[in-house]
């Protein structure tokens, strides 16, 4: 039984880290589509509500409706409103490593409402997983815009939110992703019929970001969060602030330097070490 519940862990950890990885693609595919965020955030998620939907119906599971789905929906919405309209307004780099102080939040949040008291390997290793995102993108932060940088920011505390959906009461993560991709679709559809710049790369890449990058990743993500500690997911999800302005410089010309590639071994570095010194703790509770 307990070999059993070792496999579970290391599969959830696995789906959030494909997340992440799906994750990483939205600074780019946000980039290259030449719309208002809002409207990007829109017609990504009408893609991501089909997507989601066609996955509640294969595993017969309808979307439920409570206040805490509803708080979890909040979460989910604010993430994609926010990240999107940040990384239009500030460089794809600024506005992932400000989204990234979601470790942090959950910290908070998880000592404010659930009362937890954060072991000492996860506030260390949290304090050097952020270093080395600052670290990466500490070339860049001096040329954000200030209202980008501050919805990234704010985006942090949203994006902890997602990460605490399944501590919620009679919590139900996927109904939560499912309402709040609704409300993102809704809030931006009308910026999207306004839209006139249908270029097959704008398409291409709305798609791209609605089926996988929103869709996929967050049934990943609800699935790996069945087993993994939100902590542990926020922390494993520092790949995302790491490919993410990768693929930017790459295929769109957001430049990086020799600080930022110490910032991401620093990030890779900390998280593979925090896996594998937790994975030598004894579970601290079942898996559900």
């Amino acid at each position: 039984m307990e070999e059993e519940d070792r496999q579970r862990r290391r599969r959830g950890t696995l789906c959030v880290f494909l997340a992440a990885v799906l994750y990483s693609i939205g600074g780019l595919c946000i980039k290259v589509i030449p719309w208002h965020g809002m409207s990007i955030n829109g017609g990504r998620n009408i893609i991501s509500v089909l997507v989601v939907g066609a996955y509640l119906l294969i595993i017969r599971h309808p979307p439920r409706w409570d206040r805490w789905i509803a708080l979890g929906a909040v979460s989910v919405c604010g993430t994609n409103v926010l990240f999107t309209l940040a990384n239009k307004m500030t460089t794809a780099a600024n506005a992932i490593v400000l989204q990234f102080t979601a470790p942090i939040f959950v910290i908070l949040l998880s000592i404010l409402f659930w009362h937890r008291r954060p072991q000492r390997l996860d506030l260390t290793v949290c304090a050097v997983t952020l270093l080395g995102v600052l670290c990466f993108f500490i070339e860049s932060l001096e040329g954000g815009g200030m209202l980008g940088n501050v919805l990234a920011l704010i985006s942090g505390v949203t994006y902890a939110g997602v990460f605490l959906l399944n501590d919620l009461p009679n919590a139900d993560p996927i109904s939560s992703v499912f309402w709040g991709d609704v409300c993102s679709a809704v809030l931006g559809l009308p910026f999207l019929v306004r839209e006139t710049e249908f270029t097959p790369t704008a398409v291409t890449s709305l798609v791209i970001l609605g089926a996988f990058q929103v869709g996929v990743a967050y049934i990943l993500m609800c699935e790996g969060l069945k087993t993994t500690p939100a902590v542990t997911a926020s922390l494993i999800s520092g790949i995302e602030p790491v490919l993410n302005p990768i693929l930017v410089a790459v295929f769109y010309h957001e430049t990086i330097g020799p600080v930022s590639l110490i910032g991401a071994v620093t990030v890779v570095g900390a998280v593979i070490i925090y896996n594998v010194l937790k994975a030598r703790q004894s579970p601290p509770e079942p898996v559900k």
